[in-house]
């Protein structure tokens, strides 16, 4: 307020005019100093609302009080005299006693306040410490709902973290030592020198001692917060090789959510284009030809974002509409999500949730109920969760961008992990948008289907080496070939058939107390013998490869039972497809 009456001259000379001929502009120039102030102060969330409302209420008025009393009305009577003088120079008296009337009502010379104007500003601040101590010695002095950052509790929860808040805090202690000692100065000045009777100004153009001190002290103090800066940067920021052990996970932001891409077993994020796009059912627009992409798995929705403590992280950051910023405040990382142009972040979490569920414990506005309408219900340490949120205004949804993310040992997260879906498996093999569509088998299919067999048939077999039990029923003892292909009414093998195939011959030697009744099935079209001898001679196949791997002939048993033991309908493509089997039963 004081410096923008100070500065222009023409809005002080005619502060009492505005009063008398433009109340609307007076009025409106109160209510954005005074009442608004007031209005943005309501949406505070804190239990120090009252407090805050009466301490900008007193400050703005103190600030209308200074500037009306040693700016307006010395300036008003100052300008008339000016006014006075120069009108009789140029014979302009009406002008003269147009300016004296606007003045009329001051005192000749500038005099200290009156008691009326103290009674007033002295009222309004005793009213502010009532309020204010009133409503301080009723509540704590802490936060009802804005608990990510500030002190107590709430140490950074990322090993970078504390150097991050440690530099906030450098640049704090200087720019809040600036801050006071400026408006210190400010309101100084104001007083000290005020218009008086008989005093004149000096003006001086330039002044080197003067200009070299203020150029010289900030720009030391801005070298060393600048160089204080790209330490920790650096830090924060390091350059990741392909011998460093780190977790890579992709955030694309779009209105308004976040869809989190997580790398499958070979530790990697395939290749995206965003030509790929499809919101049916690309909708990141992955590279499905990039092997790298086969596996990996895509959270969106609501969905958990889990990360393992005390392991790096590297999140590779993008969006695909507007400008979006990733921003995980208890670990202090904050990065744009900027479309067409990919940033990253590193970090390393350094405490589990539960980890921070317990230090929040000890505190009591954390053992409040975590629903008020609940008392008996959950603490609010018990429901605490690190969050995601984008701290950029992308849109009336903005809000809606909120995730969870969950910290746990590196040991729940591999687990976690291990049962994470992938995208291309689950929602693009076989499909239109398939780049493989006619591709057979693929090379992680050969891995899954290896990784399945250790899972479930070897722990099987090894169980059945000290006899069966009643809770092994044919279904159970029945392994049904996945990937054993033959050409259409042929039971020539094609070749992709050995990779499973073999593969079941390891674990037949492995366990060598193991029978197996090799069983060929048809759908039911065509001739009900030619099926019959169809499967036959596909089973007898299959026994023969294994063979051709070192298992004794005796331990298998062939059959072909045709069309009449279908596991689906026949009236459809897809179950006659299921029922074009061959299984191997323990028998």
């Amino acid at each position: 307020m004081l410096i923008w009456y100070a500065n222009i001259g023409e809005e002080t000379i005619y502060f009492k005019e505005r009063y008398d001929n433009y109340p609307v502009l007076f009025f409106g120039n109160f209510v954005i100093n005074f009442v608004l102030p007031f209005l943005v102060l309501m949406r505070n969330d804190t239990k120090w609302k009252n407090g805050s409302l009466s301490f900008v209420a007193i400050v703005v008025f103190l600030g209308h009080w200074l500037d009306f009393f040693l700016m307006v009305k010395p300036g008003v009577l100052h300008t008339a005299h000016e006014v006075g003088g120069h009108g009789a120079e140029h014979g302009a008296t009406e002008a003269h006693g147009h300016a004296v009337e606007h003045v009329s009502s001051f005192v000749q010379g500038f005099t200290f306040p009156g008691l009326l104007e103290l009674g007033t500003m002295l009222g309004f601040l005793g009213l502010f410490l009532f309020v204010m101590f009133n409503a301080l010695s009723k509540t704590r002095l802490t936060s009802e709902k804005d608990y990510m950052l500030g002190y107590g509790p709430w140490e950074a929860s990322s090993e970078h973290g504390k150097e991050v808040d440690s530099l906030f805090n450098v640049t704090l202690i200087f720019t809040g030592i600036v801050f006071v000692i400026t408006h210190i100065l400010l309101f100084w000045y104001a007083y000290k020198y005020r218009m008086q009777q008989g005093r004149k100004a000096t003006f001086f153009a330039h002044d080197t001692k003067l200009e070299l001190i203020w150029t010289a002290i900030p720009a030391v103090v801005m070298a060393f917060l600048v160089a204080n800066g790209l330490v920790v940067w650096n830090n924060v920021m390091p350059d990741l090789g392909p011998e460093d052990k780190f977790l890579e996970i992709e955030a694309t932001g779009y209105q308004f959510a976040w869809d989190i891409r997580y790398p499958g077993k070979d530790g990697k994020i395939g290749d995206k284009d965003f030509r790929l796009i499809n919101m049916s059912n690309n909708p990141l627009g992955v590279n499905f030809n990039d092997q790298a992409s086969m596996d990996d798995a895509i959270l969106s929705g609501s969905d958990v974002i889990k990360l393992p403590v005390d392991s790096t992280v590297r999140v590779r950051i993008t969006a695909k509409d507007v400008l979006h910023n990733f921003y995980l405040p208890h670990f202090r990382v904050k990065m744009d999500a900027v479309p067409g142009l990919p940033t990253y972040f590193i970090f390393k979490p350094t405490k589990t949730t539960a980890q921070m569920r317990q230090e929040l414990s000890v505190y009591p506005e954390w053992n409040e109920p975590y629903d008020p309408a609940d008392p008996e219900g959950p603490k609010r340490w018990e429901k605490f969760n690190y969050e995601l949120a984008c701290a950029e205004l992308c849109g009336k949804g903005h809000y809606s961008m909120r995730r969870i993310v969950e910290i746990v040992s590196k040991e729940e997260y591999d687990a976690w992990a291990a049962g994470l879906p992938a995208f291309y498996k689950a929602s693009i093999r076989g499909t239109d948008a398939d780049p493989f569509k006619d591709q057979k088998l693929l090379d992680y299919e050969i891995d899954d289907r290896k990784a399945e067999l250790d899972s479930t048939v070897d722990p099987l077999w090894s169980k059945l080496a000290s006899g069966r039990d009643t809770t092994m029923t044919a279904e159970v003892l029945t392994l049904r070939l996945k990937y054993v292909f033959f050409d259409t009414g042929s039971n020539n093998l094609d070749a992709l058939s050995n990779h499973e195939l073999d593969y079941i011959a390891g674990l037949l030697k492995k366990h060598p107390h193991i029978r197996l009744e090799v069983a060929g099935h048809t759908d039911n079209v065509g001739d009900a013998a030619a099926n019959r001898t169809l499967s036959m001679g596909r089973a007898t196949s299959v026994r023969d490869r294994l063979v051709s791997q070192g298992v004794a002939a005796s331990r298998l048993v062939v059959n072909g039972y045709g069309d009449t033991k279908p596991m689906d309908t026949n009236d459809t493509e897809e179950g006659k497809a299921k029922n074009r089997r061959t299984e191997l039963r323990v028998i």
